[in-house]
């Protein structure tokens, strides 16, 4: 398990697998709960920090009702070829606390627990991925590894500015 090369590096995101089938992400943000809540939540601030800049693609579509029986959907691709679609439901959503969804897209899709725990002005975010299975995770985390270090940073710069 252990943290990933790219946390003090690249930024002050930490990546961890925690088991065979669990992924942690923390990072602290100078910014309330509410405001970062808000970011995970809101359409149109979550498609300005969710693909990170240095890949190839686009979020094309972003519907997201993040209440718990809500629904989201969004769409990825390049401006030529296929599109890509990320699913699912939202389990449990307490406002400024925790967001809770289902990856429905895969066969083995994952839940993922968010959570906002403010302290001083700063909000610890603590992102968890619990995967059906160890290969489920080994495959997701090729993809995830730094481009998650990159999304929490470009959150960073947007909740700045």
């Amino acid at each position: 398990m252990g943290l990933s090369t790219h946390d003090a590096a690249t930024s002050r995101t930490k990546v961890e697998r925690t088991s065979d089938v669990d992924l942690v992400v923390q990072r602290t943000f100078d910014a309330p709960a509410r405001l970062v809540f808000q970011a995970w939540s809101n359409p149109d601030l979550f498609r300005r920090w969710w693909v990170p800049k240095s890949a190839p693609i686009t979020l094309r579509t972003c519907e997201m009702d993040v209440r718990t029986g809500g629904t989201y959907r969004l769409e990825f691709g390049a401006d030529e070829g296929p599109v890509h679609a990320f699913f699912g439901r939202y389990l449990d959503v307490v406002p400024d606390a925790k967001i809770v969804w289902t990856n429905e897209e895969e066969t083995e899709g994952a839940v993922t627990t968010v959570t906002f725990e403010e302290a001083d002005g700063k909000t610890l975010v603590t992102y968890h991925d619990r995967h059906a299975s160890k290969e489920s995770l080994d495959e997701a985390f090729v993809g995830m590894e730094g481009g998650i270090a990159e999304q929490f940073e470009q959150l960073e710069e947007m909740l700045a500015a």
